[in-house]
């Protein structure tokens, strides 16, 4: 069964939920674009491979390219997370809470985005729709463990594989290429890197824009058919939350890409090069096994893990334990503004 857009439209008028919780959950999604896929390109402008404007406009372009096509071929991580906790019981109730938890993650984004902290807006959507599940359901029967636990080994993806690839991928190149031209090296090192650049950006198009994916497609199931089993994902509504991550993308990179590209670690485009196929190979791992993890702490640790391979001087610590710290606050943050939020709602709704 597929849902067509007439249907859900059809919806809007009798039950105007539905409607509000999808423009919510556009929302959140550029939201991420605006703060997370910049991620994907800092460290190629970071490194004057390609200029701001036509890294941001790739990057944005990317996202499309990499959650209309990668959702084609696997609906892993929109499947992860539509199963992670359970709206299910009244259905008026669950689409309350599904709105509030799409509040709290873009009140807790923005905040982030407008202090240029490159907070992870997928630990954001976990801790949101997971604190309005523990309000909605009065407990912690509204998390469904297996699937959580996932949540756990993208933490072990992003740091220590991105980390430890970041390490070995750039020590491998300094030896593979110790006595080639400088020149013709840093030629084709700037090349590779928008290579990998664009790389990262497809796979985060999929990786993240999969994850509100299901949120629209969960509060579509709930608002139509009054149940939360996941049905396959119409094209229409890929199509949309692809296009609406590309603008955020395109509005809100350069905060973003000036945290994380240009003040933790000052790269050549070999390091850059590194990192970029490190988050690559991290997140299209995680992607494709159904993992869900924070392409911006990938990303960030992956840049670590090369800036170490010289000198563990060359990281910025400081700066890099603050973006820890704001992401070990953003699943109890986030999770009690949802949680807030939900009980708030259900009151006035």
């Amino acid at each position: 069964m597929t849902v067509s857009l007439a249907t859900v439209a059809a919806a809007f008028s009798a039950n105007p939920i539905l409607l509000v919780i999808i423009v919510l959950c556009l929302g959140a999604t550029m939201v991420n674009g605006a703060t997370d896929a910049p991620n994907a390109i800092a460290t190629v402008v970071a490194t004057k491979a390609m200029k701001p404007t036509p890294a941001i406009i790739m990057a944005a372009v990317c996202n499309f390219i990499g959650l209309v096509g990668i959702t084609a071929v696997s609906t892993a991580v929109a499947g992860t997370i539509f199963g992670m906790v359970d709206f299910g019981g009244d259905t008026h109730a669950a689409l309350v809470a599904l709105a509030a938890a799409m509040v709290a993650i873009i009140v807790w984004g923005v905040a982030a985005w407008a202090f240029g902290i490159p907070t992870s807006q997928s630990h954001s959507l976990i801790a949101g729709i997971t604190g309005a599940a523990i309000a909605l359901q009065g407990g912690l029967s509204g998390v469904n463990p297996d699937q959580w636990i996932k949540v756990v080994y993208g933490l072990v993806v992003s740091t220590g594989l991105g980390f430890g690839t970041g390490w070995l991928f750039i020590r491998l190149i300094n030896l593979v290429f110790a006595r080639a031209n400088r020149t013709y090296a840093g030629r084709f090192f700037n090349l590779m890197q928008i290579v990998a650049g664009a790389g990262v950006a497809i796979l985060h198009g999929a990786q993240d824009g999969q994850k509100f994916l299901s949120l629209c497609m969960l509060a579509v199931m709930l608002g139509i058919y009054g149940s939360a089993d996941m049905d396959s994902f119409p094209l229409w509504m890929v199509v949309l939350v692809s296009l609406t991550m590309s603008l955020g993308t395109a509005l809100g990179g350069r905060k973003i890409i000036k945290s994380v590209g240009m003040d933790m670690v000052k790269m050549d485009t070999s390091q850059g090069f590194a990192a970029c196929l490190s988050a690559c190979f991290c997140i299209a791992f995680a992607t494709f096994t159904g993992i869900p993890v924070s392409t911006t702490h990938t990303k960030t640790t992956a840049i670590m893990g090369v800036g170490a391979e010289k000198s563990f001087r060359n990281v910025k610590w400081n700066l890099a334990g603050t973006m820890v710290l704001t992401w070990v606050l953003t699943f109890p943050g986030c999770g009690i503004i949802a949680f807030a939020f939900t009980h708030l709602f259900l009151l006035i709704l």
